[in-house]
C-alpha cells in the first residue's frame, strides 16, 4: 500500500478487482484515459488483496487500497465482518471524496470495486459501469440503476440489466494488444502450449496439466508448454515431477507476448482472457470454472465457441483425459489447429468508453 493518499480532487478514479478479469479492464482504460487526458488525475481505489494489492504498488498509477473482502458465498460470521469492512471503506472514501471530490468513477466489478461505487453512488459523483461478462455480477446489478452508463462485453448482459442505459462496446484490453500479432501459422517449431487458470492459476488445471503433459510432450517432440500455475499454486506444486519442456511460473506479466508465442492455449474463460485471445487470434480450449457467478465463464466459453475460436471443455474428474483427447488432433496437425485461430479481432473497446464519457462531460 502506498504511504499517502492519492489527490482524489477532479480526478478519475478507476476502481475493479479481487481478479484479473476485473483488474485488466480497469488498467485498459486508465492507459486511454491517460492518453487522451494527460493534465487529468487518474487514480485507482482497490481492496487489498486480490490482484491489485499485487500489480497497483509496482505499477505507475497513484492508489488506495481499503480493507474489503467479498459478501458472496459467505458463512453468517464472514458475512457480518465483510460487512462492517466494507462499511468502513465507504466511510472513509465518502470522507476523503467529500473534501476533494472526484471527477467521475468507472467500475470494472469485483468486490474490490464495491466501497468506491457506494461511495460514488452516495456522493452522487457521476459513475459509469462497465460489464465484461455475458452475465452481470451482483455488484453491478445493485449500483446499475443510477449509473450514468453501463457499457456491456457482450450482448447478452444487456438483457439481464432492463431499464438501464447499456452500450455492448466489447472488452477493453490492454495497450499491448491493441498492435498487430503474428499470425499463428507463421510460428515455427518449437511450439508452444499456452496453459492459463487466470491471475490465480487453477488448481483442476493444473493437475491435468501435470498428469497428461509428459505423454503429450513425449510423443510431440516439437511442442513445449508454458504454464502460468498462480503464485499459492506454484508453491504447492514446486516438488511435483514434471517435463523438461514444461515450465510452470507464477504469474504471466507480459501475457501478449506469451500470446504471439502459443500456438494454442488452454485456458479458463474469464472474459477479458477471451477478449484477448480474439484481439491476438489464438484459438484456444476454454475450461470454464464451474463455480463462477451466475455461470458466466460457461457463457463466454459458449459465445467463443460459436465464433469458432474455442472449444469447450467442462470440469470434471476425468478432466486430463478429455483434455488430453482434444490437445492431441490439435497439437499434432496445423490444419486442425488453424481451424481455431481465426483473424484477431480489432478491439476498439477503451475508445468506444472514453468517447461516451466525453460525450457526457462535453
Amino acid at each position: 500500500m502506498q504511504d499517502a493518499t492519492p489527490n482524489f480532487r477532479d480526478a478519475l478514479i478507476l476502481t475493479g478487482g479481487g481478479t484479473g478479469g476485473h483488474f485488466f479492464p480497469a488498467i485498459a482504460l486508465a492507459e486511454g484515459a491517460r492518453a487522451r487526458w494527460p493534465g487529468r488525475q487518474i487514480c485507482f481505489v482497490g481492496a487489498r488483496r486480490g490482484i491489485e494489492a499485487r500489480e497497483l504498488p509496482a505499477g505507475p498509477w497513484p492508489h488506495l487500497l481499503v480493507d474489503a473482502e467479498g459478501l458472496v458465498g459467505r458463512s453468517p460470521l464472514h458475512l457480518a465482518r465483510s460487512g462492517w469492512k466494507l462499511w468502513r471503506a465507504v466511510s472513509l472514501l465518502k470522507t476523503l471524496w467529500r473534501r476533494d471530490r472526484p471527477w467521475a468513477v468507472i467500475g470494472t466489478g469485483g468486490y474490490g470495486a464495491a466501497p468506491a461505487l457506494l461511495a460514488a453512488r452516495d456522493l452522487k459523483i457521476p459513475y459509469f459501469l462497465h460489464e465484461s461478462n455475458a452475465a452481470p455480477g451482483a455488484l453491478v446489478k445493485l449500483v446499475a440503476p443510477k449509473a450514468r452508463r453501463i457499457w456491456c462485453g457482450m450482448e447478452a448482459a444487456r438483457s439481464m440489466l432492463p431499464g438501464t442505459d447499456c452500450r455492448v462496446v466489447g472488452t477493453p484490453v490492454r495497450q499491448a494488444f491493441l498492435r498487430d500479432f503474428r499470425p499463428a501459422g507463421a510460428l515455427r517449431p518449437p511450439f508452444q502450449l499456452l496453459v492459463l487458470g487466470g491471475s490465480g492459476g487453477a488448481r483442476a488445471i493444473n493437475e491435468a496439466m501435470l498428469e497428461l503433459a509428459p505423454a503429450l510432450l513425449d510423443r510431440m517432440p516439437e511442442w513445449q508448454i508454458f504454464h502460468q500455475a498462480g503464485s499459492a499454486e506454484l508453491e504447492r506444486l514446486k516438488d511435483r515431477p514434471r517435463h523438461p519442456r514444461h515450465a510452470m511460473v507464477s504469474f504471466i506479466a507480459r501475457m501478449d507476448e506469451a500470446m504471439e508465442s502459443a500456438s494454442l492455449v488452454v485456458s479458463r474463460a474469464g472474459a477479458s482472457t477471451c477478449a484477448e485471445l480474439k484481439a491476438a487470434g489464438r484459438g484456444a480450449i476454454l475450461v470454464p470454472l464451474p463455480t463462477s457467478a451466475n455461470g458466466h465463464q460457461r457463457m463466454n466459453a459458449v459465445a467463443m465457441a460459436a465464433e469458432g475460436r474455442a472449444t469447450v471443455i467442462d470440469q470434471a474428474a476425468d478432466l486430463a483425459f478429455r483434455l488430453e483427447a482434444i490437445l492431441l488432433p490439435l497439437v499434432g496437425d496445423l490444419k486442425n489447429r488453424q481451424s481455431l485461430s481465426k483473424a484477431p479481432e480489432p478491439n476498439r473497446a477503451v475508445e468506444l468508453c472514453l468517447d461516451d464519457l466525453a460525450r457526457y462531460f462535453g
